[in-house]
């Protein structure tokens, strides 16, 4: 319980216990109150870089299998052209169609993960140029945003807006400041709609749902619908390999942050207080998955955004799952 401020005179001394005071002016000292217990600051984590035995291993089963099925692929047309050569020049065909499909699905994995590079390289030098960088390589980092954006028509304003503006802007603070406002706001906006949409979802349905495996195969496919959702609002949308790594590193995320804990003050602060406490226990834990579904969000929000928080607040839980236990806007979704 808060104490009442105190007076003290300041123009003349008093003895007292903890030596004289001053007896005349009036300064109203207020006792010091705990803050509420904030969101854990969003840094975005960079990928590891070196030496890994996973990835040899990976490399070398790939390179295992794909000599196994050349081999085989080989055997089965030889053998087919002995026997028919219809057969024998059908099954190269369907071969060659097949390898230009891999090749197909290949180029694309690879351009989502140049692209997830490139937002993160992105965030990582607008960092730097936070701290202590110059105009030009704030300029550079705004004229890659924009084309980053530049096939995106619902941010044609927005570059519109930013490419008029950055004639006039002389600080590197100021550049990315602008660069944020015009073209973050928006996806930001964005983003925080599908991570409470996603939560709501998942309380709801975790809430009614009779079985706890249903509950576990609906989060996790909620999860791998939202990350690619922010994703596809960022960078792009993602493929199946790009969608792995993509969890990989919100998982890194949220284990650096320690996201993934939700205690009763977190409970208490989006829930209410005392609120959890007369809910039902199934209702209780749709609210709890609602709020684990929503810190993914978060933590896939910090690692797709291609800038740093500079003049906007990083959304907090308060902002996308306050709204919780009213189901409001469910129904509707």
């Amino acid at each position: 319980m808060n104490k009442a401020p105190r007076a003290v005179r300041l123009d003349a001394t008093v003895p007292g216990e903890d030596g004289p005071r001053m007896t005349t002016g009036v300064a109203v000292l207020p006792e010091s109150e705990p803050l509420d217990p904030a969101e854990p600051a969003v840094v975005p984590i960079a990928s590891r870089k070196g030496f890994s035995w996973g990835s040899v291993f990976v490399a070398g089963l790939s390179a295992f299998l794909t000599l196994s099925i050349g081999v085989w692929a080989e055997r089965t047309i030889t053998s087919l052209m002995n026997e028919s050569p219809v057969l024998g020049y059908a099954a190269l065909a369907s071969a060659a169609v097949a390898v230009l499909a891999l090749l197909v699905m290949l180029g694309k994995v690879l351009r989502d993960i140049l692209r997830e590079r490139r937002v993160e390289s992105l965030r990582l030098r607008a960092t730097a140029v936070l701290a202590g960088g110059s105009l030009d390589e704030a300029k550079a980092i705004t004229g890659e945003l924009q084309r980053l954006y530049a096939t995106r028509p619902e941010t044609a304003k927005s570059r519109a807006e930013l490419a008029d503006s950055l004639p006039q802007l002389f600080a590197p603070h100021d550049v990315l400041t602008v660069a944020e406002r015009s073209l973050m706001t928006p996806l930001d906006a964005a983003a925080q709609a599908q991570i409470a949409l996603a939560a709501r979802r998942v309380s709801l349905v975790t809430a009614v749902s009779p079985r706890a495996l249903i509950d576990i195969v609906f989060v996790l496919v909620a999860c791998a619908r939202l990350l690619r959702a922010i994703a596809g609002i960022y960078a792009g949308r993602p493929g199946t390999l790009g969608l792995l790594r993509l969890a990989r590193q919100v998982l890194g995320h949220l284990v650096v942050t320690g996201g993934i804990a939700a205690g009763d003050a977190l409970v208490q602060q989006v829930v209410g207080q005392g609120l959890a406490a007369r809910l039902s226990a199934k209702l209780g834990e749709g609210v709890l998955n609602g709020l684990l579904t929503a810190r993914v969000g978060l933590a896939a929000l910090a690692v797709c955004r291609p800038l740093p928080f500079i003049e906007a607040k990083p959304p907090t839980l308060s902002d996308v799952a306050s709204d919780l236990p009213s189901w409001r806007g469910t129904a509707s979704s």
